[in-house]
């Protein structure tokens, strides 16, 4: 997608590597455009910025896109900006600036105009010259230039006018010209301070220390003032007091030397930016004290920031205040346990973690607290830590989504038979949703026998009152219709006869049901004793594949007359048609033909995706318990996802030892069954649980909204009854909050997410209501109308009676690393090791190699790692038996073990040679070579064979720790073609029920969290000022959206365990045609529990295979020191062309790790000259805080060279050592260093004491990230092996590189010849930022594309009879190029081309077209590019094809 101009401003400042890209002086800043002017190779980038830049800030930013751009062109900036104000001081500042950059050419005006300075008084500019001839010659010759100089750097249209005043001040000018001078020996002395460092003590400024006390700028601010709510400032105002809580602060150094502190303050109505400037050094240590999570009290006037246009308020006076915030006030021993939370683990609907859920608990007294997630329980491995570090008893839930295995088809089964009986299908209208709460105001049936309408029954009932808007728009029924009707007892007496020896029949007909037994209940009348059989779940049996299930939908599609949906008497002959259609069916297809035979098929057909899911509290009650749940989520993820996962009720049952269950919500079915069919039927359904769940009325909010439950009096009733239950059924009854967040004011956030999906989230048809974290004064005080007994028994007594219940040792994540089994796997890497070191470097061994290996194997079996390189080791043997070499990433080449073992080339032994006829072997270990390739060939001394040269002089330490414990993370990359290969001989190694895709989830980022924020106010017509924006977006951050799989991740469970002792499995991002299965958990909170192996996809792998299928050559013997080859790395002269043919000063273009242009301008300024030095550039180019600003510039001024700059992390280590230090505190420094800690000082001292060079740690200690040594070796070694091709073998390359890395060409152009592409990259180029991702990427292809063509290679078209689908073919001096190059030709598309070809040839382009499934557009691109020449339009044949 193309970048927004904000956007190419910000690429802009990246691309030229701008250091204050956070500028403010930059918001909203935007690339207008930008003018390319060819023959000058010069570019204008024409800038829209607020206001004009401060002078040095225009200049540095001037200066960095000059030097960004002085390969590719000369820049020129140029401002615009909105502003209309004159700025005296930016006039006054920019004027020799002005006039020194060709606004004034005469030397005798410029000189006078150096000698005066502008002022601005009232808006108009002025400036003093000496005598009438200097002004008339300025108005006549210079004034417009200079005008029109200050419009271009931003300002507004503005008229200089001078005058004559002898008596002008000279002390003005020699003021500002000494300004100048001195603003301009600042900025040199910064450009040299980056360029040039000297090698003298390190000496930075001290961070300003905060001042003790509480934060008070300003004086203190009377508290009489009125403080005003922040929604309420809507403008800007001379004072304000405002009080609220920080959450977003930041400090800036001025160029003046001052600092601005700015930070974002709320009191939850809204919120508001503040500014101050300080003035004195105590106010910056005032303003190190201002820090998120404070409250503050802030005194100043509120105004228009022209900077950050919004209101802000500029702060006179900053007072840290105390506040009070909710405390739960009842006694020690009397707090409540919160059983029901909801974590941002529940997608998309709670906003607060699990840790800060458990922080507020711990703060209130509260002794445990339940986590129970929608559906999930990804919140269980913080849970467990943040129960640890809080003290409290976490209890382990989910909120489960079950579901009925299968509706009943009839109720009252009885063995009647089917055919040719008497039906009576009713339907009723109604005063709402539930049958004790509303009433029946029309009931109508028809009496029907195959097929044919014997009688009808219809009749109004008068409820006794008034009917409401809602009743009458759903149902058409009046008050006059129904007023003065028969009472419900007179009708449901006569429906009572209407039914008497028939089946009965209806549509979602458990619904009628409830109300006419509930009103026989009401009359002492018997209930329906009659079969009742429901159309919807026969429907849903016999045709499973319907999109819905309404009764209009089916008439529709069985094309059944249904006049007026929601009147009772025509849906009930609809449905009578309906039924008949259906029986016949169900006894056609599934020999259906008694009553009781319809149940027996209640849970065939998925019925479980039909069911409507009602929410399950479950909690764990054991470990056995907690596994259970494990199988509930994994089944309900991977067996009965259906758009949510669900868990049927015979599922539920078989696993539920161990668990409690609890009635949830209102979206429990107890509850349910109490609101909408009464006592008797909750009674029934309760049985099932061992607790039932109360909440807040609050929580009931949109059922009153939607008048589900009319009214106030009758939601009391219905939480009265589940008490009343618990009485009966000896359950406990407890009080639990549905928690989606902590305090009543985070609301907003849940609102926000939610708002988010649209229509396709039902909770976005009603208001939110309030679902806080309840202190348990809070609590008691909801439920006060139960009594306070009661009250107290179900938010106190009992939620601490479940809690006891529960064990208080479960553990959801393991203690310690659990490694697969493979039998022997000690003995057998000891025996290989041990075998090829001998192998290799004789017997007895070298005490070197001994040692280290020893070392090694010692630290790998006692902790049990012995499998993970059996694994690794099996895994790279096959990959190398099936004829794909293999890649080590990371550090894995720190180990001798994994060398000897088989599973990476890199040696990390000290440099070395070894003989490899009598093992002679000799090793340099003061640091005289880095690396083993870079030494002279020699021959052996003993016997003459030539010397194998290795070793890379790499640490153990780097991979497993110092003290040789820690986890080994064995990362391999295998051939992108291989990679899903080697995942599945994981599952022949281990069984497929033992390995697993390592899962992922993800959270709602910041940008999208802003959208979300933005959305919200489109949506509700609302707007809010940036701070507000800014809060309400971090709200919204860090929420579960979605889940997926890690790229290469495989999980590997032991086989005397199971999935579920460890984690729950799922699809990713639910998608249950996925091929693999993922842990349920986040990989990272298992990653010390259960063995992960990464097996990645890489293109090196395949492309070293191709090159060696096109050559025949094997890459192994390949030499790492090669001249021709490493003459790339300094000049593309050993390719037969120069720097201007292929626009590049080295011949690197197209290898891998060295053939960007970051990484070729760090081989223009460094000219490696071998392998050590390459694996420097590699550690280099992957680093952060490395190599720009630290290793680039020691090289430049000579202080270091490339082969003694830091390059990899590894390189501290060793250099450390090297200069004295001690290995363990060596190996502590690396580690600071690499994570970019800095160096604590007692360690500096210790360097110090080793004569380490001051310039070394000044480097280490601008260092962010570095590269691991190994990781790098094993990149340099593929780079190498594809290079030597690249050199000796061209056309192989280029054929391997166009078929492996490159998707997108201009195969026109390239079949062209070299003017054809260098015009299309001059074209791309000239769009600067403008060109597209696709064309950038089609730039780097067109510049391989060149190389080549200059090199006497060429391009041919596609050719119809050789091309293939995919790869490039080798064609004498040139490349065939395959059917995917044709633009707009995919993959698919070029198979099936090659395949039809392979059946006959083709002999038309209408026969091309068809069996070739090829589209117009590309039979006229075939034609146009005389691809298809040969052809004919059409068959001539097609008459006599079936002769002969």
């Amino acid at each position: 997608m193309a970048l927004n101009r904000q956007e190419l401003f910000e690429k802009l400042l990246e691309q030229v590597h701008f250091p204050e890209k956070g500028n403010p002086a930059f918001k909203g800043a935007a690339v207008q455009s930008v003018v390319v002017h060819k023959n000058s190779r010069r570019w204008e980038f024409h800038l829209i910025l607020r206001r004009p830049l401060s002078l040095n800030l225009f200049k540095e930013l001037y200066q960095a896109v000059r030097v960004g751009f002085k390969d590719i062109a000369e820049v020129d900036l140029q401002i615009s900006s909105p502003t209309t104000e004159v700025d005296p001081k930016l006039v006054a500042d920019y004027w020799e600036y002005v006039i020194q950059h060709g606004a004034v050419d005469s030397p005798m005006l410029r000189q006078a105009c150096l000698e005066t300075v502008p002022e601005v008084r009232d808006g108009r500019v002025t400036i003093v010259v000496e005598n009438e001839i200097i002004k008339e010659r300025l108005t006549q010759q210079s004034l417009s230039a200079i005008e029109a100089g200050y419009q271009q750097l931003g300002f507004p249209r503005f008229k200089i006018h001078p005058f004559v005043d002898q008596s002008a001040s000279q002390a003005k000018i020699k003021e500002l010209r000494e300004k100048h001078e001195a603003a301009d020996a600042a900025l040199a002395a910064k450009a040299m301070a980056q360029i040039k460092k000297k090698n003298a003590t390190h000496k930075q400024k001290a961070a300003v220390q905060p001042a003790d006390g509480p934060a008070q700028l300003g004086r203190v601010i009377n508290d009489k003032l009125d403080v005003v709510q922040m929604k309420d400032i809507q403008g800007e105002e001379r004072s304000v007091v405002v009080e609220g809580y920080v959450f977003n602060t930041e400090v800036r150094e001025l160029r003046s030397g001052r600092q601005l502190l700015t930070f974002e303050i709320t009191d939850y109505t809204s919120s508001f930016a503040v500014k101050k400037f300080s003035r004195n050094s105590d106010e910056e240590a005032q303003f190190a004290n201002i820090k998120p999570g404070m409250w503050l009290k802030v005194r100043g006037p509120v105004q228009e920031d022209t900077w950050m246009h919004d209101l802000v308020i500029n702060a006179y006076d900053i007072n840290q205040v105390s506040h009070q915030e909710r405390q739960d006030q009842a006694p020690a021993d009397e707090k409540r346990i919160e059983l029901h939370t909801h974590t941002e683990m529940s997608q998309m609907d709670a906003t607060n973690s699990i840790t800060e859920i458990a922080k507020q608990a711990s703060k209130w007294g509260q002794p445990a607290i339940a986590v129970t997630d929608h559906g999930n329980v990804q919140a269980f491995p913080e849970a467990y830590k943040a129960g640890k570090k809080f003290k409290l008893k976490m209890i382990y839930g989910m909120e489960a989504n079950v579901v009925d295995d299968g509706v009943p088809l009839v109720y009252n089964e009885n063995h009647a038979q089917l055919k040719d009986n008497t039906y009576v299908i009713f339907d009723v209208e109604t005063t709402g949703l539930s049958a004790i709460y509303d009433k029946v105001i029309e009931l109508s049936a028809v009496k029907m026998k195959n097929g044919e309408v014997l009688a009808r029954f219809d009749e109004f009932i008068d409820p006794g009152f008034p009917l409401s808007e809602q009743t009458t728009n759903l149902t058409s029924i009046t008050d006059e219709m129904v007023r003065g009707s028969k009472t419900e007892e007179e009708v449901f007496k006569m429906f009572k006869d209407f039914c008497q020896g028939t089946i009965i029949a209806g549509h979602n007909v458990s619904f009628d049901m409830g109300f006419m037994n509930t009103g026989y209940r009401r009359h002492q009348m018997e209930e329906i004793t009659e079969p009742v059989i429901d159309t919807l779940p026969l429907a849903r049996f016999l045709y499973p594949n319907m999109r819905g299930y309404r009764l209009n939908t089916l008439s529709k599609k069985f094309k059944v007359a249904l006049e007026h949906h929601h009147r009772a008497n025509y849906d009930a002959e609809a449905t009578g048609h309906l039924l008949y259609k259906f029986l016949k069916d169900a006894e056609k297809r599934y020999e259906i033909r008694y009553v009781d035979d319809l149940n027996q098929h209640m849970a065939e057909n998925d019925a479980y995706k039909h069911a409507r899911p009602f929410h399950v509290t479950l909690l764990a009650q054991t470990q056995a318990g907690l596994k259970n749940l494990f199988k509930l989520v994994s089944l309900s993820n991977v067996r009965y996802f259906h758009r949510v996962p669900r868990i049927p009720r015979t599922v539920l049952t078989k696993y539920r030892e161990g668990l409690l269950l609890g009635t949830a919500c209102s979206s429990g079915e107890v509850f349910t069954a109490m609101m909408e069919k009464g006592y008797p039927e909750a009674l029934k359904k309760a049985r099932y649980y061992d607790y039932i769940e109360i909440q807040p009325r609050p929580n009931y909010a949109p059922l009153l909204e939607t008048h589900v439950i009319a009214d106030r009096d009758h939601l009391d009733d219905i939480l009265q009854n589940m008490v009343k239950l618990g009485t009966e059924l000896k359950k406990p009854v407890v009080a639990t909050g549905d928690v989606h967040y902590i305090n009543p004011h985070d609301g907003i956030y849940r609102r926000i997410l939610i708002n988010s999906q649209g229509g396709a989230n039902p909770l976005n048809r009603t208001r939110r209501p309030d679902v806080h974290f309840r202190t348990t004064d809070e609590m008691l005080e909801e439920f006060s109308f139960l009594g306070e007994d009661t009250a107290k028994q179900v938010v106190v007594d009992n939620s601490h009676a479940i809690a006891d219940m529960i064990a208080d040792d479960i553990r959801p994540v393991k203690d310690k690393l659990y490694t697969p089994h493979m039998k022997g796997a000690e003995q057998e890497i000891q025996d290989r090791t041990w075998n090829t070191a001998k192998a290799w470097y004789g017997n007895p061994l070298p005490k070197i190699v001994k040692d280290r290996v020893e070392l090694e194997l010692n630290s790998i079996v006692k902790n049990g790692f012995s499998v993970i390189y059996l694994i690794a080791q099996r895994l790279v043997a096959k990959s190398n038996k099936d004829g794909y070499l293999v890649g080590s990433r990371g550090s894995v080449g720190s180990s001798v073990v994994a060398t000897l073992s088989g599973i990476t080339e890199v040696n990390p032994l000290p440099p070395h040679y070894r003989c490899p006829k009598c093992q002679f072997a000799h090793f340099y270990t003061k640091g005289e070579y880095s690396s083993g390739f870079d030494l002279p060939e020699k021959k052996c001394p003993k016997c003459g064979t030539l010397l194998v040269k290795d070793g890379h002089d790499i640490p153990f330490q780097t991979f497993l720790g110092f003290k040789g414990n820690k986890v080994p993370d064995i990362d391999l990359n295998f051939s992108g073609d291989y990679q899903p290969i080697a995942h599945n001989y994981m599952k022949v190694l281990f069984g497929e029920e033992n390995v697993f895709r390592a899962g992922t989830i993800g959270t709602v980022a910041d940008k999208t969290a802003y959208g979300y924020v933005k959305a919200f106010e489109r949506d509700n017509d609302v707007q809010f000022r940036g701070a507000e924006e800014d809060r309400l977006s971090q709200g919204a951050t860090g929420v579960k959206r979605t889940t997926g799989q890690h790229p290469a991740g495989i999980i590997i469970v032991p086989d005397d365990m199971d999935i579920y002792d460890f984690t729950p499995v799922q699809y990713p991002a639910d998608d249950q045609n996925a091929a693999w299965e993922t842990t349920h958990f986040d990989f990272h909170s298992i990653h010390d529990n259960i063995l992960k192996m990464d097996i990645l996809g890489h293109d090196d792998p395949t492309m070293i295979r191709a090159l060696q299928d096109l050559s025949g050559i094997d890459p192994k013997t390949i030499p790492m020191n090669d001249p021709g080859v490493m003459a790339l790395f300094s000049s593309p002269k050993i390719l037969g062309v120069t720097e201007e043919q292929i626009q590049s000063k080295t011949g690197t273009l197209g290898l891998p790790e060295f053939g960007t242009r970051f990484v070729r301008g760090m081989l223009n300024d460094t000219h490696p000259k071998n392998y050590s030095q390459l694996l420097q550039i590699s550690g280099l180019s992957h680093g952060t805080g490395v190599w720009l600003d630290n290793a680039q510039e020691l090289i430049k001024e000579g202080t270091a060279t490339i082969a003694n700059v830091i390059g990899c992390r590894d390189n501290i280590m060793t250099d450390l050592i090297h200069y004295g230090l001690d290995s363990e505190t060596s190996f502590q420094v690396m580690e600071s260093v690499r994570h970019g800690r800095g160096i604590p000082d007692e360690w500096q001292e210790k360097m110090r004491a080793a004569n380490v060079p001051q310039w070394y740690m000044d480097s280490c200690l601008k260092i962010k990230y570095m590269f691991p040594r190994a990781h790098a070796a094993a990149y340099v070694l593929m780079a190498l092996r594809i290079a030597y091709f690249k050199v000796y073998f061209p056309l192989v390359y280029y054929c391997a590189f166009f078929s492996v890395r490159a998707d997108d060409f201009d195969i026109v152009a390239m079949a062209h010849g070299k003017e054809a592409v260098k015009a299309r990259m001059a074209e791309i180029s000239n769009k600067g930022n403008d060109a597209s991702a696709k064309e950038k990427s089609l730039l780097t292809i067109l510049e391989l594309a060149n190389e080549m063509l200059e090199r006497g290679f060429k391009f041919k078209m596609v050719d119809l009879e050789r091309s293939d689908a995919s790869n490039w073919l080798i064609d004498g001096d040139s490349l065939i190029a395959p059917f995917r190059a044709i633009p707009g030709l995919g993959l698919s598309v070029a198979k099936q081309i090659v395949a039809a070809r392979e059946e006959r040839p083709f002999l038309s382009k209408e026969e091309l077209a068809d069996r070739g499934k090829v589209s117009q557009t590309l039979i006229d691109f075939m034609t146009e590019n005389h691809v298809i020449d040969q052809l004919p339009d059409s068959n001539q044949l097609d008459l006599f094809s079936d002769l002969g």
